[in-house]
Protein backbone atom coordinates (compact mmCIF):
# COMPACT_ATOMS: atom_id res chain seq x y z
CA UNK A 1 0.00 0.00 0.00
CA UNK A 2 1.30 3.43 -0.90
CA UNK A 3 0.61 5.03 2.48
CA UNK A 4 0.76 8.79 2.80
CA UNK A 5 1.51 10.97 5.78
CA UNK A 6 2.41 14.63 5.93
CA UNK A 7 5.94 15.15 7.27
CA UNK A 8 5.99 15.51 11.05
CA UNK A 9 7.50 19.00 10.98
CA UNK A 10 4.83 20.16 8.57
CA UNK A 11 2.10 18.77 10.80
CA UNK A 12 3.56 20.51 13.84
CA UNK A 13 3.90 23.76 11.94
CA UNK A 14 0.30 23.68 10.81
CA UNK A 15 -1.28 22.31 13.98
CA UNK A 16 -2.90 25.64 14.94
CA UNK A 17 -4.56 25.88 11.54
CA UNK A 18 -5.76 22.27 11.72
CA UNK A 19 -7.37 22.93 15.06
CA UNK A 20 -9.68 25.51 13.49
CA UNK A 21 -12.37 23.90 11.29
CA UNK A 22 -13.36 25.65 8.10
CA UNK A 23 -16.38 27.92 8.24
CA UNK A 24 -19.36 25.62 7.56
CA UNK A 25 -21.01 28.39 5.57
CA UNK A 26 -18.04 28.70 3.21
CA UNK A 27 -18.64 27.69 -0.37
CA UNK A 28 -15.51 25.59 -0.47
CA UNK A 29 -12.07 25.10 1.06
CA UNK A 30 -9.52 27.88 1.09
CA UNK A 31 -6.66 26.40 -0.90
CA UNK A 32 -4.31 28.90 0.72
CA UNK A 33 -4.67 27.28 4.14
CA UNK A 34 -1.13 26.19 5.11
CA UNK A 35 -2.04 22.54 5.63
CA UNK A 36 -3.77 22.39 2.25
CA UNK A 37 -0.77 24.01 0.57
CA UNK A 38 1.45 21.41 2.24
CA UNK A 39 -0.85 18.61 1.06
CA UNK A 40 -0.79 19.85 -2.53
CA UNK A 41 2.99 20.14 -2.45
CA UNK A 42 3.32 16.61 -1.08
CA UNK A 43 1.04 14.85 -3.56
CA UNK A 44 2.45 16.67 -6.57
CA UNK A 45 6.02 15.86 -5.55
CA UNK A 46 5.55 12.21 -4.59
CA UNK A 47 2.38 10.84 -6.17
CA UNK A 48 2.83 11.92 -9.80
CA UNK A 49 -0.13 14.28 -9.82
CA UNK A 50 -0.19 17.63 -11.59
CA UNK A 51 -0.57 20.67 -9.37
CA UNK A 52 -3.22 22.22 -11.60
CA UNK A 53 -5.25 18.99 -11.56
CA UNK A 54 -5.11 18.70 -7.77
CA UNK A 55 -6.04 22.34 -7.30
CA UNK A 56 -8.91 22.02 -9.77
CA UNK A 57 -10.37 19.04 -7.90
CA UNK A 58 -9.88 20.44 -4.40
CA UNK A 59 -11.46 23.72 -5.48
CA UNK A 60 -14.69 21.76 -6.04
CA UNK A 61 -14.67 20.13 -2.57
CA UNK A 62 -17.26 21.31 -0.06
CA UNK A 63 -16.99 21.11 3.76
CA UNK A 64 -19.50 18.76 5.41
CA UNK A 65 -19.83 19.61 9.14
CA UNK A 66 -22.37 16.78 9.61
CA UNK A 67 -19.59 14.29 8.86
CA UNK A 68 -17.61 15.55 11.83
CA UNK A 69 -20.62 14.96 14.09
CA UNK A 70 -21.00 11.39 12.84
CA UNK A 71 -17.29 10.66 13.25
CA UNK A 72 -17.62 11.62 16.90
CA UNK A 73 -20.50 9.19 17.53
CA UNK A 74 -19.91 5.93 15.62
CA UNK A 75 -22.37 3.15 16.43
CA UNK A 76 -19.47 0.85 17.37
CA UNK A 77 -18.75 3.07 20.38
CA UNK A 78 -22.18 4.27 21.52
CA UNK A 79 -24.28 1.09 21.32
CA UNK A 80 -24.00 -1.92 23.67
CA UNK A 81 -23.10 -5.18 21.93
CA UNK A 82 -26.55 -6.74 22.01
CA UNK A 83 -28.09 -3.63 20.47
CA UNK A 84 -25.32 -3.32 17.90
CA UNK A 85 -25.77 -7.00 16.97
CA UNK A 86 -29.52 -6.66 16.52
CA UNK A 87 -28.92 -3.87 14.03
CA UNK A 88 -26.88 -6.13 11.73
CA UNK A 89 -27.93 -9.69 12.55
CA UNK A 90 -31.68 -9.92 12.07
CA UNK A 91 -34.17 -11.96 10.07
CA UNK A 92 -34.25 -9.57 7.12
CA UNK A 93 -30.50 -9.36 6.69
CA UNK A 94 -30.10 -13.13 7.07
CA UNK A 95 -32.83 -13.79 4.50
CA UNK A 96 -31.38 -11.24 2.09
CA UNK A 97 -27.94 -12.76 2.56
CA UNK A 98 -29.18 -16.24 1.73
CA UNK A 99 -30.86 -14.90 -1.40
CA UNK A 100 -27.70 -13.01 -2.36
CA UNK A 101 -25.70 -16.23 -1.97
CA UNK A 102 -28.15 -18.04 -4.22
CA UNK A 103 -27.99 -15.28 -6.83
CA UNK A 104 -24.16 -15.29 -6.89
CA UNK A 105 -23.45 -18.92 -6.05
CA UNK A 106 -21.17 -19.64 -9.02
CA UNK A 107 -19.01 -16.58 -8.47
CA UNK A 108 -18.83 -17.21 -4.72
CA UNK A 109 -17.69 -20.79 -5.31
CA UNK A 110 -14.89 -19.56 -7.59
CA UNK A 111 -13.85 -16.96 -5.04
CA UNK A 112 -13.83 -19.47 -2.20
CA UNK A 113 -11.67 -21.86 -4.21
CA UNK A 114 -9.25 -19.13 -5.31
CA UNK A 115 -8.77 -17.28 -2.03
CA UNK A 116 -9.61 -20.01 0.50
CA UNK A 117 -12.11 -17.79 2.30
CA UNK A 118 -15.55 -19.21 3.20
CA UNK A 119 -18.30 -17.61 1.09
CA UNK A 120 -20.44 -16.83 4.13
CA UNK A 121 -17.86 -14.34 5.39
CA UNK A 122 -17.67 -12.59 2.01
CA UNK A 123 -21.47 -12.37 1.94
CA UNK A 124 -21.70 -11.22 5.55
CA UNK A 125 -19.21 -8.40 5.07
CA UNK A 126 -21.29 -7.10 2.17
CA UNK A 127 -24.41 -7.49 4.29
CA UNK A 128 -23.01 -5.48 7.17
CA UNK A 129 -21.32 -2.87 4.99
CA UNK A 130 -23.99 -2.03 2.42
CA UNK A 131 -26.95 -4.42 2.72
CA UNK A 132 -25.53 -6.44 -0.17
CA UNK A 133 -24.73 -3.42 -2.31
CA UNK A 134 -28.01 -1.55 -1.87
CA UNK A 135 -26.76 1.21 0.46
CA UNK A 136 -23.34 2.44 -0.63
CA UNK A 137 -23.47 6.00 0.73
CA UNK A 138 -24.61 9.33 -0.66
CA UNK A 139 -21.72 11.61 0.30
CA UNK A 140 -19.32 12.73 -2.38
CA UNK A 141 -16.09 10.94 -1.55
CA UNK A 142 -14.16 14.10 -2.35
CA UNK A 143 -16.16 16.14 0.18
CA UNK A 144 -15.92 13.46 2.88
CA UNK A 145 -12.18 12.94 2.61
CA UNK A 146 -11.35 16.64 2.27
CA UNK A 147 -13.49 17.51 5.29
CA UNK A 148 -11.83 14.82 7.40
CA UNK A 149 -8.35 15.57 6.11
CA UNK A 150 -8.46 19.27 6.93
CA UNK A 151 -11.24 19.82 9.49
CA UNK A 152 -10.98 16.73 11.73
CA UNK A 153 -7.77 17.08 13.79
CA UNK A 154 -7.98 13.71 15.62
CA UNK A 155 -7.31 11.76 12.41
CA UNK A 156 -6.32 14.35 9.85
CA UNK A 157 -3.09 12.56 8.91
CA UNK A 158 -4.91 9.31 8.10
CA UNK A 159 -7.57 11.01 6.02
CA UNK A 160 -5.04 13.23 4.23
CA UNK A 161 -3.40 9.97 3.18
CA UNK A 162 -6.72 8.58 1.96
CA UNK A 163 -7.44 11.79 0.07
CA UNK A 164 -4.09 11.46 -1.69
CA UNK A 165 -4.84 7.82 -2.48
CA UNK A 166 -8.26 8.82 -3.80
CA UNK A 167 -6.76 11.32 -6.24
CA UNK A 168 -4.26 8.73 -7.47
CA UNK A 169 -6.97 6.07 -7.72
CA UNK A 170 -9.16 8.35 -9.81
CA UNK A 171 -6.27 9.03 -12.18
CA UNK A 172 -5.22 5.36 -12.43
CA UNK A 173 -8.73 4.03 -13.05
CA UNK A 174 -10.19 6.86 -15.12
CA UNK A 175 -12.75 7.72 -12.43
CA UNK A 176 -14.36 11.12 -12.01
CA UNK A 177 -13.38 12.37 -8.52
CA UNK A 178 -16.21 14.93 -8.63
CA UNK A 179 -19.04 12.41 -8.92
CA UNK A 180 -18.03 9.34 -6.90
CA UNK A 181 -20.14 8.82 -3.78
CA UNK A 182 -19.63 6.75 -0.66
CA UNK A 183 -19.89 6.72 3.13
CA UNK A 184 -19.34 9.69 5.41
CA UNK A 185 -15.79 8.37 5.97
CA UNK A 186 -15.03 8.13 2.25
CA UNK A 187 -15.48 4.36 1.83
CA UNK A 188 -16.60 3.30 -1.63
CA UNK A 189 -18.63 0.73 -3.48
CA UNK A 190 -20.44 -2.40 -2.32
CA UNK A 191 -17.52 -3.51 -0.09
CA UNK A 192 -16.87 0.02 1.24
CA UNK A 193 -13.16 0.09 0.48
CA UNK A 194 -11.20 3.15 1.48
CA UNK A 195 -9.09 4.46 -1.43
CA UNK A 196 -5.86 2.85 -0.19
CA UNK A 197 -7.63 -0.50 0.19
CA UNK A 198 -9.17 -0.09 -3.27
CA UNK A 199 -5.74 0.40 -4.80
CA UNK A 200 -4.19 -2.50 -2.87
CA UNK A 201 -6.88 -5.18 -2.74
CA UNK A 202 -9.40 -4.61 -5.54
CA UNK A 203 -9.36 -7.37 -8.16
CA UNK A 204 -10.33 -7.42 -11.84
CA UNK A 205 -11.99 -10.83 -11.62
CA UNK A 206 -14.08 -10.34 -14.77
CA UNK A 207 -10.97 -9.58 -16.86
CA UNK A 208 -12.40 -6.43 -18.44
CA UNK A 209 -9.37 -4.28 -17.52
CA UNK A 210 -11.38 -2.49 -14.82
CA UNK A 211 -11.73 -2.97 -11.06
CA UNK A 212 -15.35 -1.99 -10.56
CA UNK A 213 -16.53 -2.13 -6.94
CA UNK A 214 -19.90 -0.56 -7.68
CA UNK A 215 -21.46 -2.72 -10.38
CA UNK A 216 -19.30 -5.77 -11.19
CA UNK A 217 -20.11 -8.52 -8.70
CA UNK A 218 -17.27 -10.74 -9.86
CA UNK A 219 -14.85 -7.94 -9.01
CA UNK A 220 -16.61 -7.13 -5.74
CA UNK A 221 -16.70 -10.68 -4.38
CA UNK A 222 -13.11 -11.42 -5.38
CA UNK A 223 -11.92 -8.14 -3.88
CA UNK A 224 -13.49 -8.82 -0.47
CA UNK A 225 -12.03 -12.34 -0.43
CA UNK A 226 -8.66 -11.03 -1.54
CA UNK A 227 -8.72 -8.48 1.29
CA UNK A 228 -9.19 -11.23 3.88
CA UNK A 229 -6.70 -13.54 2.18
CA UNK A 230 -3.98 -10.90 1.99
CA UNK A 231 -4.50 -10.06 5.66
CA UNK A 232 -3.78 -13.67 6.64
CA UNK A 233 -7.03 -15.62 6.70
CA UNK A 234 -6.33 -19.23 7.72
CA UNK A 235 -8.61 -21.75 5.96
CA UNK A 236 -10.51 -23.99 8.34
CA UNK A 237 -9.34 -22.15 11.45
CA UNK A 238 -11.83 -20.91 14.07
CA UNK A 239 -13.01 -17.32 14.29
CA UNK A 240 -14.91 -16.88 17.54
CA UNK A 241 -16.00 -18.91 20.57
CA UNK A 242 -18.26 -18.45 23.57
CA UNK A 243 -17.00 -18.61 27.15
CA UNK A 244 -18.13 -19.53 30.64
CA UNK A 245 -16.85 -17.39 33.47
CA UNK A 246 -16.14 -19.18 36.76
CA UNK A 247 -17.14 -17.55 40.06
CA UNK A 248 -14.19 -15.57 41.34
CA UNK A 249 -12.52 -15.30 37.91
CA UNK A 250 -9.57 -12.89 37.90
CA UNK A 251 -9.21 -12.03 34.21
CA UNK A 252 -8.60 -8.56 32.78
CA UNK A 253 -9.56 -7.20 29.38
CA UNK A 254 -6.91 -5.94 26.99
CA UNK A 255 -7.62 -2.17 26.85
CA UNK A 256 -5.77 -1.61 23.59
CA UNK A 257 -5.30 -3.63 20.44
CA UNK A 258 -7.23 -6.42 18.77
CA UNK A 259 -4.50 -8.98 18.15
CA UNK A 260 -4.85 -12.25 20.12
CA UNK A 261 -2.02 -12.28 22.65
CA UNK A 262 -3.39 -14.39 25.49
CA UNK A 263 -3.55 -18.18 25.27
CA UNK A 264 -6.39 -20.56 25.95
CA UNK A 265 -4.66 -22.14 28.94
CA UNK A 266 -3.72 -18.75 30.43
CA UNK A 267 -7.34 -17.60 30.30
CA UNK A 268 -8.63 -20.86 31.72
CA UNK A 269 -6.19 -20.51 34.61
CA UNK A 270 -7.91 -17.20 35.39
CA UNK A 271 -11.38 -18.69 35.32
CA UNK A 272 -12.40 -18.16 31.68
CA UNK A 273 -13.54 -21.44 30.12
CA UNK A 274 -13.62 -21.49 26.33
CA UNK A 275 -16.41 -23.55 24.78
CA UNK A 276 -14.36 -24.94 21.91
CA UNK A 277 -11.77 -27.69 21.70
CA UNK A 278 -8.52 -26.04 20.59
CA UNK A 279 -4.88 -26.54 21.61
CA UNK A 280 -4.12 -24.89 24.96
CA UNK A 281 -1.43 -22.65 23.46
CA UNK A 282 -3.81 -21.16 20.86
CA UNK A 283 -3.66 -17.34 20.93
CA UNK A 284 -6.97 -15.68 21.80
CA UNK A 285 -8.44 -12.26 22.54
CA UNK A 286 -11.05 -11.87 25.27
CA UNK A 287 -13.90 -9.67 24.06
CA UNK A 288 -16.76 -8.08 26.02
CA UNK A 289 -20.12 -9.00 24.51
CA UNK A 290 -22.63 -7.51 26.93
CA UNK A 291 -26.20 -8.76 26.94
CA UNK A 292 -29.41 -7.09 28.21
CA UNK A 293 -29.18 -9.13 31.41
CA UNK A 294 -25.54 -8.34 32.17
CA UNK A 295 -21.88 -8.87 31.18
CA UNK A 296 -20.82 -11.64 28.82
CA UNK A 297 -17.56 -12.50 27.06
CA UNK A 298 -16.35 -14.24 23.92
CA UNK A 299 -12.89 -15.03 22.57
CA UNK A 300 -11.57 -14.25 19.13
CA UNK A 301 -8.90 -16.25 17.30
CA UNK A 302 -6.54 -15.29 14.49
CA UNK A 303 -9.28 -15.17 11.85
CA UNK A 304 -11.25 -12.85 14.11
CA UNK A 305 -8.27 -10.52 14.06
CA UNK A 306 -8.28 -10.71 10.26
CA UNK A 307 -11.90 -9.51 10.25
CA UNK A 308 -10.87 -6.51 12.34
CA UNK A 309 -8.42 -5.52 9.62
CA UNK A 310 -11.49 -4.75 7.51
CA UNK A 311 -12.91 -2.54 10.26
CA UNK A 312 -10.95 -2.03 13.46
CA UNK A 313 -13.84 -2.82 15.78
CA UNK A 314 -14.34 -6.03 17.76
CA UNK A 315 -18.11 -5.48 17.61
CA UNK A 316 -17.98 -5.17 13.84
CA UNK A 317 -16.05 -8.44 13.54
CA UNK A 318 -18.47 -10.20 15.90
CA UNK A 319 -21.43 -8.98 13.85
CA UNK A 320 -19.84 -10.22 10.62
CA UNK A 321 -19.15 -13.61 12.19
CA UNK A 322 -22.65 -13.99 13.61
CA UNK A 323 -24.28 -12.92 10.35
CA UNK A 324 -22.03 -15.29 8.38
CA UNK A 325 -23.01 -18.24 10.55
CA UNK A 326 -26.71 -17.40 10.37
CA UNK A 327 -26.58 -17.11 6.58
CA UNK A 328 -24.65 -20.37 6.23
CA UNK A 329 -27.22 -22.12 8.41
CA UNK A 330 -30.00 -20.76 6.19
CA UNK A 331 -28.26 -21.82 2.97
CA UNK A 332 -27.14 -25.25 4.21
CA UNK A 333 -29.47 -26.08 7.11
CA UNK A 334 -28.70 -29.79 7.05
CA UNK A 335 -24.93 -29.55 6.92
CA UNK A 336 -23.95 -26.18 8.36
CA UNK A 337 -21.83 -26.70 11.44
CA UNK A 338 -21.88 -24.23 14.27
CA UNK A 339 -18.33 -23.18 13.49
CA UNK A 340 -17.21 -20.50 16.00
Amino acid sequence: MNSYRLPLLALLAYAPALAQPANPAAAGFDLHRPEIVAFINEVTQHDGLKRTDVQRVLKQARPQPKIIDMMNRPIEKVAPWWEYRDHFVNAERVSDGAQFWSDHRESLERVAATYQVPPEYVVAILGVETRYGRVTGHYRVLDALTTLAFDYPPRHSYFAGELAQFLVLAKENGLDPLTLTGSYAGAMGAPQFMPSAYRRYAVDASNDQRRDLWGDWDDILASVANYLHENGWKPGAPVLAETRIDPGATFQLEPHGLEPKETVDALEARGVKIELEVPPDTPVLLIPAEQPDGPAYRVGFHNFYVLTRYNTSARYAMAVHDLAQAIAQRVHPATAAAVP
